[in-house]
């Protein structure tokens, strides 16, 4: 499990073609990032917002395998060599919880329809399917490529988000541009009442 905190940001530099089984995917985090000196084979880190499991450490390039279906319905089917990506460690059990729950588990991808800035922050649009948009409440959660950001005017083709100065300087988020691909984890607690109300109105 997450919490939506990014903790630091790494940078794709190796993809290697893995046949049926996917792709293997080499993140390079900095060399100061606690997840350098701290991360070990086995472990889950959420690459922004998608749970992968490292399957290799070399200094501080960490190595994951993406299967195909994890390439398809998410965003790191679009990244290429020199991208950026948002790196969470899963949460301790001791930690402070700072975010919300977030599982790793991708519900789907959205895309970015506008970016407006307003004072200090920037309001990002972002688009996404009915099937998710329906999930979304006003002021209600949701994690934009891992990142946990409250939920603004949310309708039935998407919602929009304020980002403060700190989100937009440690994470991807503040180099998005109008048109990217980005990676929409709804909030897990909303998603269980909404399926549990669902098969309770279907056997009324």
């Amino acid at each position: 499990m997450f919490t939506g905190i990014i903790e630091s940001q790494g940078s794709l530099v190796r993809i290697e073609e893995a046949g049926e089984q996917g792709e293997r995917l080499e993140i390079e985090v900095d060399v100061g990032a606690e997840v350098a000196s701290d991360v070990r084979i086995g472990d889950s880190i959420a690459l922004s917002g998608c749970c992968l499991t490292v399957t290799g450490v070399r200094g501080t390039v960490l190595a994951f395998q993406a299967v195909p279906e994890t390439l398809r319905l998410t965003s790191l089917g679009n990244r290429a060599v020199g991208d950026c990506v948002n790196v969470e460690r899963s949460m301790r059990a001791d930690a402070r919880f700072g975010g919300h729950i977030v599982q790793g588990h991708v519900d789907g991808t959205g895309r970015v329809a506008a970016i407006r800035e307003e004072g200090d922050e920037v309001q990002i649009r972002v688009d996404c399917s009915e099937e998710l948009a329906r999930l979304l409440v006003q002021k209600g959660s949701v994690a934009i490529d891992g990142v946990s950001l409250t939920v603004v005017e949310p309708d039935a083709h998407g919602f929009s988000v304020a980002l403060i100065p700190h989100t937009l300087a440690e994470t991807t988020l503040g180099t998005a541009k109008q048109g990217d691909r980005v990676n929409l984890e709804v909030d897990v607690l909303g998603k269980y009442v909404f399926a549990y109300l669902d098969r309770v109105r279907d056997h009324t």
